[in-house]
């Protein structure tokens, strides 16, 4: 297969591609049409087909004699237990679950939401919603009651589904308290909860309003899969707004069945025989597009794990699990691959281990800097793919396509667009940058199938977010450029960058520089206030366990590289090292936070942050070294 021809073809004439994309799938109805108009002007696909995704996920593989094929390994170092279900009984149990969901009077566009841990049930929880047709809204397991009781009353559920409690690391946290917290703030009522009873922990079950899971399984009864129209919800996402109000990205039941199962074989070379893990957790999109439904609809093993890169027990966790379940393909988040080598900077625990069965890894979530590349690449010994997409969008924007034809990788890019989505470059009045150039990054409407249909509840919030910068363009907020061979290198959001006395730079590219010290583990670049350049750029890092430099050094020398690499334009003074970096549960550096910290303004701490104490310390550490003024009131 040749990427040049799948591209044209795809963007050319995306009708023609798509509709035949979706014949792979197993539909109950066939599209009679591709891509249409919509009644709110924006686009949708493959209306006047029905399916339903659990069905493509399950039933199809079983009634084409590959029910015995390992569907889900679970894998749990925080407690030890390890589990396989096979496509059968992955089956039995959804189906089971959506006969349950059944007696609870939750049918076709009811809303569920699911607060759990990464546990087998919350899948089947997923899976049992698609079957019934109800649309489910995951919520990170462990979020604060309040930023769950936002989400009730957005997504107004009919029912709750959580587990007795979480583990994280060597922490157990309860989630019936924070359930019960969320539903007393929320103006609306859910109709009950249920509640999967873990061993490590047992809730406290309210009468008549709770139901316990285990009951449930044994007394229900399986019920066959809803056929729903391609253009039904199959779930609501919550991702975060600039004004503090999660939006709910709406995702459909068609476009997002015949996406996922074209990017297992296109963008991760993935059959039915392989083993694919994504070591991410079932609360962000990457859980839902690729631990649940892509490599279920496609038929191979997907892989649960309930643990951290480090910690459970140590920097070889990944390794191990490489071994164990002889994995294919690892898609994990930089950062993770960061907090390995922070503690396993020559990557000796990977010699314990036979890994391979591993023939590539990719990274998402956030920017793959080359120094982590270069360190991965040397240490793992296989191709090791940066791919950028968005919660938005449910699957990648660009990739290396190691399905079509892999190409040589340049780090610090994305490799090339991915088939369905028509990337360019923008100036600010809408004309296409010249390549080389950097500016905004758009997509050419219409999207491709897989991504968002709209913001749930909230039409007009979905185009001035997203359609109204560029006409006939979906805005992505992030900057960069194309170069000449149509690689995408992605530099940051829109916000990052800086301006200095005139010159708009980068924050990412500094980043870059910094990070290649061997010194420096971490690291985040903000532009701070400054009365006659109006900005300057400020490195805050983060040493590798063991490293000792004097902070003053480490200055010179960090400031000598930005000169060298990017020149005296960039203006780069100041250095300072931190103790931590305040990052999301999903391992991204919060740089917004740190930029409101520098800028003087009130910082609200997100939930979402995983270490709350880091912004008290990162904020006194800032003022101390003069970088926020003495009458800062932040946290």
């Amino acid at each position: 297969m040749n990427y040049k021809n799948e591209y044209m073809d795809s963007t050319e004439s995306p009708e023609t591609f798509w509709l035949k994309k979706s014949s792979d799938l197993a539909w109950f109805t066939n599209p009679p049409a591709a891509c249409s108009k919509s009644d709110n002007g924006y686009y949708e696909w493959f209306k006047g087909g029905s399916l339903n995704t659990s069905y493509l996920a399950l039933d199809h593989h079983v009634k084409e004699g590959r029910g015995d094929k390992t569907a889900l390994i679970y894998d749990s170092p925080v407690t030890g237990v390890t589990q396989h279900l096979s496509y059968s009984e992955l089956l039995s149990e959804v189906a089971t679950f959506a006969g349950a969901l059944t007696r609870l009077k939750v049918g076709k566009g009811d809303r569920v939401i699911i607060y759990m841990p990464m546990i087998p049930q919350a899948a089947i929880a997923m899976l049992a919603c698609a079957r019934v047709g109800a649309i489910h809204s995951v919520v990170f397991g462990g979020f604060a009651a309040n930023e769950l009781a936002v989400r009730i009353d957005d997504a107004t559920p009919k029912l709750i589904v959580t587990a007795s409690c979480g583990i994280e690391g060597k922490k157990l946290l309860p989630y019936k308290p924070l359930v019960d917290e969320a539903i007393a703030q929320a103006e609306h009522k859910p109709t009950g909860c249920v509640i999967f009873q873990r061993p490590q922990h047992e809730a406290k079950l309210e009468a008549g309003y709770d139901h316990d899971w285990q009951y449930l399984m044994s007394t229900s009864q399986p019920v066959d899969a809803t056929p729903v129209d391609a253009t039904d919800p199959l779930y609501v996402l919550y991702t975060s707004g600039t004004t503090g109000k999660p939006k709910g990205v709406v995702r459909d039941n068609g476009g997002h069945a015949v996406a996922l199962h074209y990017s297992m074989d296109a963008i991760y070379g993935i059959s039915q025989d392989d083993v694919f893990w994504a070591a991410s957790d079932v609360g962000w999109v990457v859980g839902h597009s690729y631990i649940v439904y892509g490599p279920l609809i496609k038929g191979a093993t997907t892989v649960m794990y309930e643990g951290k890169p480090v910690g459970t027990p140590d920097a070889g966790a990944f390794w191990r699990m490489v071994e164990t379940h002889k994995i294919n393909v690892l898609f994990a988040a930089p950062t993770a691959f960061r907090a390995i080598r922070k503690e396993d900077p020559e990557a000796a625990f990977i010699e314990q281990y036979d890994i391979s069965s591993l023939r590539t890894l990719f990274m998402a979530g956030e920017r793959l800097d080359p120094p982590t590349y270069y360190w991965a690449s040397e240490k793992v010994g296989v191709p090791v793919i940066d791919h950028w997409w968005q919660t938005e969008t449910g699957w990648p924007i660009c990739s290396n396509p190691m399905g079509i034809e892999p190409m040589k990788t340049k780090p610090g890019s994305s490799s090339v667009p991915t088939p369905g989505f028509n990337v360019k470059v923008l100036q600010s009045g809408g004309e296409e940058q010249v390549k080389g150039q950097k500016g905004a990054i758009a997509i050419q409407l219409p999207l491709p199938p897989g991504c968002l249909m709209t913001i749930w509840q909230d039409h007009e919030r979905f185009v001035d977010g997203y359609l109204r910068e560029f006409e006939g363009y979906y805005s992505t907020g992030d900057n960069g450029y194309i170069d000449d061979d149509g690689f995408v290198f992605i530099m940051g959001r829109t916000d990052d960058v800086i301006n200095v006395a005139g010159h708009r730079l980068s924050t990412g590219e500094m980043e870059e520089v910094l990070a290649a010290h061997p010194a420096i583990a971490e690291c985040s670049v903000i532009g701070i206030h400054d009365p006659l350049k109006g900005q300057m750029p400020v490195g805050l890092v983060l040493l590798k366990d063991g490293v000792s430099i004097e902070e003053s050094e480490l200055e010179k020398e960090l400031i000598s590289r930005v000169r060298e690499t990017i020149g005296p334009v960039a203006c780069f003074k100041r250095a300072i090292v931190v103790n931590r970096l305040p990052k999301t549960r999903s391992g991204k550096i919060l740089r917004k936070l740190l930029r409101q910290i520098a800028a003087n303004e009130d910082v609200s701490v997100p939930s979402t942050i995983d270490d709350p104490a880091s912004v008290s310390e990162i904020t006194t550490l800032m003022r101390e070294k003069g970088l926020v003024s003495d009458n800062a009131s932040n946290v």
